[in-house]
């Protein structure tokens, strides 16, 4: 019994999945939170060539 606890300590292959599961949500939350950036930047300039573009239309 005391060998099969052992295996069971000492497999990593679990450890591993967990971890690469940690860094996929944390680049995931990153582009979510880049993206949502990136898009409030992209809004207001297109914001204020629409209104540049009204201003100066006959």
């Amino acid at each position: 019994m005391s060998r099969l606890m052992n295996e069971i300590i000492q497999n990593e292959d679990g450890a591993t999945a967990v971890e690469y599961g940690l860094i996929a949500g944390l680049i995931a939350v990153s582009i979510i939170a880049g993206l949502d950036g990136l898009s409030n930047a992209l809004n207001n300039t297109f914001n204020y060539l629409g209104d540049t573009i009204d201003s100066n239309s006959p």
